[in-house]
């Protein structure tokens, strides 16, 4: 998947102490792209934005 036009964005779930970062990047059509901002070039998830609503709308473990 071609992603060099991705528009990468610090998640505000994010911290500033250097850990739990990721970046999003929703500007490409029918694809959110999902990453760590500590590893850019590293492996990135791809979900459909239905399954990206589906998957931070959800309740983590139980609470």
């Amino acid at each position: 998947m071609e992603l060099t036009g991705a528009r990468w964005r610090k998640s505000t779930r994010s911290n500033g102490s250097g850990g739990n970062c990721v970046e999003v990047a929703d500007n490409i059509p029918g694809v959110v792209a999902v990453r760590d901002s500590k590893d850019p070039g590293g492996p990135v998830l791809v979900f459909t934005p239905g399954a990206w609503r589906a998957f931070v709308g959800s309740d983590p473990v139980g609470r």
